[in-house]
């Protein structure tokens, strides 16, 4: 709009500001908007994997994982596919250990029985079987979960 404006318009509308406080509060408030809304499409957009790509990377600089992955390895001996799997294997071994620390969801042994307590945490424990009814639970640890 200002590039359109001719430079009486252009003194008016300093008059305006100068002699009425409302209308240069209105244009303030309109300028900061515009300041925002400009600022907030200028902004780079989020990688929205971004964390999950840093693991990737990871596991592919240090055990080959995608390589692995990705290669055929219907000509490839056993011997061999197990000799790589093992060199994969240590590589992300190692990567898992430095982006994470896992403990057990469950301290019990695994075939032990098991009572699952109303208010459990589904994200944590997950039921398996033919589970009907409501809690308590009973029923046996079959791994103790990470």
């Amino acid at each position: 709009m200002a590039q359109s404006m001719g430079l009486l318009d252009r003194i008016k509308m300093a008059w305006r500001v100068l002699v009425h406080a409302r209308y240069a509060g209105d244009l303030m408030e309109g300028l900061s908007e515009l300041e925002t809304k400009r600022a907030r499409s200028a902004a780079a957009p989020e990688r929205v994997h971004a964390a999950a790509l840093v693991l990737l990377s990871a596991l592919q600089r240090e055990g080959r994982l995608i390589d692995f992955v990705r290669q055929d390895v219907a000509g490839f001996s056993d011997e061999d596919i197990g000799a790589a799997g093992r060199i994969v294997h240590a590589g992300c071994r190692k990567v898992i250990d430095q982006f994470f620390r896992f403990e057990p969801a469950s301290s019990g042994a695994e075939g032990q029985s098991l009572t699952v307590p109303a208010g459990f945490d589904a994200q944590r424990i997950r039921l398996t079987g033919n589970v009907t009814g409501n809690p308590p639970f009973r029923g046996t640890l079959k791994h103790h979960g990470w």
